[in-house]
């Protein structure tokens, strides 16, 4: 009786050990969220980048969970993730609850950002105020126009060390719809890459000077990254693209 009981303990300590040891091998990497919108005119973005971005989350063992606007974000929703990825999601029509959250969110470094094209739309919209709070963590910056339809320039990597550049070459051709803003973002944020506008292709006179496409911001706590390329849904077919989008998801999830 003792000996089967032994036997028994024995099959009972192997089951719960592969058990557990399924559980550690299946546990996800991290948690994202990503804010996106349904309609208007970055729907086909969004919807590309949650294919691509669903299928890079079953090959990481990470998952990545969708909402459509700000209602749900408030401190205890944002604790459930490590990353909040904002896809073409603009930065005025935040509920009070959800701005109060995300920048408690990024102040203290409660878990990392990413964030494409669409967060630099800077200014008054749809009789939204400008979130002057928001407009700092994007170096200080207001839109004042863009390029309708894109244009090609040639993109210039500034800081080859950055854990987003790994892999990616000092210089490619990439397309979007480019912002414009009243001044550049350089002198509050850390650039990592910008554009040539001297090589838009076709010409255009849509120009800032200096023209800053990728930054983070190093006076908050949170690992952040800004992607201005996020018009266009054939991005998803550039690997240059897609090997900064992966390398930027899982540096700023890392704590």
């Amino acid at each position: 009786m003792k000996q089967l009981l032994a036997y028994a303990g024995l099959f009972l300590l192997i089951s719960f050990g592969d058990t557990a040891q399924s559980q550690t091998i299946n546990k996800p990497r991290f948690k994202a969220v990503a804010i996106a919108e349904i309609g208007g005119g970055h729907a086909r973005f969004d919807t590309a980048a949650k294919i691509w971005l669903n299928k890079l989350a079953i090959d990481s063992n990470f998952t990545i969970d969708y909402i459509a606007d700000t209602k749900p974000i408030n401190s205890a929703f944002l604790r459930k993730y490590q990353l909040f990825i904002q896809l073409d999601y603009p930065p005025y029509p935040w509920s009070p609850v959800a701005q109060k959250a995300f920048e408690k969110y990024i102040k203290k470094g409660k878990g990392g950002w990413i964030g494409f094209h669409h967060p630099t739309l800077l200014g008054v919209f749809d009789g939204y105020p400008m979130w002057q709070w928001y407009s700092q963590f994007m170096g200080g910056i207001e839109y004042k126009n863009n390029i309708p339809g894109g244009n090609a320039a040639l993109l210039t990597i500034e800081d080859r060390n950055h854990p987003a550049m790994k892999g990616v070459p000092v210089s490619f051709v990439t397309k979007d719809e480019w912002y414009i803003y009243n001044q550049s973002p350089r002198p509050n944020v850390h650039v990592l890459a910008s554009i040539d506008e001297s090589t838009y292709d076709p010409q255009k006179n849509v120009k800032m000077g200096d023209h800053p496409v990728i930054w983070t911001n190093k006076h908050v706590k949170a690992k952040n990254i800004y992607i201005a390329m996020g018009h266009f849904p054939s991005l998803f077919q550039d690997e240059n693209y897609t090997t900064l989008v992966r390398n930027a998801i899982f540096w700023a999830a890392k704590k």
